[in-house]
């Protein structure tokens, strides 16, 4: 029931209880189901879901339309949502009991951005670790965001499509979706370069084969200092 022309007012607890039996019903046909769970106001926690959600509300084709699906995200809303190779396939649950099929495609980093992506990393990345938690020099955080030749996608690079009546250029549904990425990625970063279709190893293979090639180079050369037989026997225990 409708009070002029608006739907009933439903509480936050309510919409949140609802997600979570649809959820528990979809699980028992689909165990494999991987609804976004937020607890809390915070959507992302990590560098990677921060710096995916704040690309996102950068852009002003975003600004009117992003936020409405922060609500839906942290309701649990967003039942099921898969990442794989430029794709992210979703189920969201709405004001009917049938949850809406959201597609997001994102355009695969072009092999020119790539390869200068990987050029500008070089001798920085040392380790998996490091990337994957976000730890790198402040130049690679804006080498990773910056909009021209940043790995982050612009508007133009992201496309949509909800299964609702809502014609509107960015529905609430495919806005809880993309924030949905962002707290995904909290828990595995690694995605992100997966749904940008690239080789992650790749950049780490390089960074470190230089690294080492620039310490083969410097091996032969003489220090300026030698350690004492006590230094040795300190670091060594010889």
């Amino acid at each position: 029931m409708s009070y002029y022309g608006y739907a009933p007012y439903v509480s936050v607890a309510e919409k949140r209880a609802k997600a979570d039996r649809q959820i528990a019903k979809l699980k028992k046909k689909n165990p494999d189901l991987a609804p976004v769970l937020i607890e809390g106001n915070t959507i992302a926690r990590s560098w990677w879901g921060k710096a995916w959600n704040r690309n996102l509300e950068s852009y002003a084709d975003y600004a009117n339309r992003i936020s409405r699906g922060k609500s839906y995200v942290r309701n649990h809303a967003v039942l099921d949502l898969s990442m794989g190779e430029g794709c992210v396939e979703a189920l969201v649950q709405g004001s009917r009991s049938k949850p809406y099929q959201v597609t997001v495609d994102i355009d695969m980093l072009d092999e020119k951005r790539w390869s200068q992506v990987v050029k500008l990393c070089n001798h920085r990345i040392d380790s998996v670790e490091k990337l994957v938690e976000g730890k790198f020099p402040k130049e690679l955080e804006i080498l990773f965001t910056e909009r021209k030749y940043g790995m982050f996608p612009s508007p133009k690079e992201i496309h949509f499509s909800c299964s609702c009546p809502d014609y509107a250029y960015m529905c609430k549904h495919v806005a809880a979706v993309l924030y949905g990425v962002g707290a995904r990625l909290d828990a595995d970063p690694l995605l992100f370069f997966v749904l940008r279709g690239v080789d992650i190893q790749d950049l780490i293979h390089r960074s470190v084969t230089s690294r080492m090639n620039a310490m083969l180079k410097n091996a032969g050369k003489k220090s300026g200092r030698a350690m004492s037989e006590a230094e040795m026997h300190d670091v060594f225990g010889i």
